[in-house]
């Protein structure tokens, strides 16, 4: 639980400026707020303690001795209250009985329920002590009776001010109670916030490792496929190492800048997603060329109206479902037919097909192979939609997803 800051520590009591405990201590150290406290209310003890004294000096047979006996246990009662946050049930039970025979100590025993009624529950604690108190003040005015009252009213004055200390000290205790349960929501709403903070931050850099992977991975395998036909084919014309060279070149340096294009969307905090520069399902003809220059056989079957007319969101997740699918085609079944159908219409959603025939021959294996889809499909589910994958039983392989088109 936080603290108080220092600067405002001193005006608070102690059981709210340090509400945990460090290390072994037994109880809070006095702020200069409880000292003030403790001397007002040592000398409000004195002052009550002396007027019992002046009040039962004038009884008849108030010897000498007596007077003295009653100042001492006066001066021991008010010097007791400074012991009232350390030991609050014993002094209290020990100065109600005290006061049974010595009024000067009534004024101690009124500090003492007070301060009983702060630091300890009212059941069964304050309840029990302040029912002995009130039972010690019927008794009293009959042991050592007051010449200037009656007993009736020493007994009902006795019993209310009981009462008033002990409803006073309770409503401290709750107004305390709810100052730190406020300090403790306050405290657990930061947590939780800063927990929140975090979690966005990590969907953040998740959506970010994803989306870099959707540009990425094509880009760059692309690369990887011209470079191997310029490794295993050394003695191939010089034109076509130089077109190789030149896709190599170009997809190097389009991998790039779209690299550049997403950092440069982390550095500007206050982009909105419209600045981002995302592709949409117009520019999937453009992808579709750009794999058939890389070699692929691509087929696109786009039974839509417009493409423009497809949300961007929609659009960008399709043509990030085609592309990633294009690229495991490359990876998995090199020199096969890829089919790409796109459908669908307002209200019924868009469906998107990626589909190739079993590779012939031996397939090298992949590594990271599986990442893709599986973004894909957690893609596909955040847009409220569904992607499934997988042999058909011909052979073929194929990648199939539905998202959302709102009429």
């Amino acid at each position: 639980m936080t603290r108080a800051g220092p600067e405002f520590r001193w005006l608070l009591p102690s059981a709210v400026a340090d509400p945990e405990l460090p290390g072994d201590r037994a109880r809070p150290r006095r702020t200069v707020r409880d000292w003030a406290v403790d001397l007002c209310a040592f000398l409000g003890a004195a002052l009550i303690g002396m007027l019992a004294a002046d009040a039962m000096h004038s009884t008849p047979g108030y010897s000498d001795t007596v007077m003295a006996l009653d100042q001492l246990v006066g001066a021991l009662a008010c010097c007791a209250v400074w012991l009232r946050r350390r030991w609050p049930v014993g002094l209290a039970v020990v100065l109600v009985l005290v006061s049974l025979g010595a009024p000067v100590a009534s004024g101690a025993v009124l500090v003492a329920l007070f301060s009983l009624a702060v630091h300890r529950p009212f059941k069964p604690v304050v309840l029990a002590v302040s029912s002995l108190a009130v039972v010690t003040s019927v008794f009293q005015p009959v042991l050592r009776p007051d010449p200037t009252t009656s007993l009736l009213t020493n007994a009902i004055a006795g019993t209310v001010f009981i009462l008033l200390v002990t409803a006073w000290g309770m409503l401290v205790r709750s107004r305390r109670q709810l100052v730190l349960a406020l300090r403790e929501r306050a405290t657990r709403a930061e947590t939780e916030a800063a927990l929140r903070a975090e979690n966005a931050q990590r969907l953040a850099r998740e959506a970010i490792a994803r989306e870099m992977h959707d540009v990425l991975a094509h880009r760059l395998t692309l690369l990887s496929v011209h470079a191997g036909a310029l490794e295993f084919r050394p003695d191939a014309p010089p034109a076509e190492v130089a077109r190789a060279a030149g896709i190599i070149r170009d997809s190097a340096h389009e991998a790039l800048q779209d690299l550049r294009q997403i950092i440069g969307v982390l550095r500007s905090p206050g982009e909105g997603a419209d600045d981002r520069p995302q592709p949409t399902l117009a520019t999937l003809d453009a992808l579709v060329a750009e794999s058939r220059a890389a070699g692929m056989k691509v087929v696109l079957d786009r039974r839509i109206p417009e493409a423009a007319h497809v949300p961007v969101a929609t659009g960008r997740n399709a043509y990030r479902i085609a592309q990633e699918a294009l690229t495991n085609a490359r990876k998995h079944a090199p020199g096969a037919e890829v089919t790409v159908t796109v459908t669908g219409r307002p209200g019924e959603g868009l469906a998107v097909e990626v589909r190739n025939p079993a590779p012939v021959g031996a397939v090298p294996e992949v590594p990271g192979s599986g990442q893709g889809l599986i973004g894909l499909t957690e893609r596909a589910t955040l847009a409220g939609g569904r992607l499934c994958h997988g042999r058909a039983p011909d052979g073929s392989f194929a990648v199939e997803a539905w998202l959302p088109w709102p009429s």
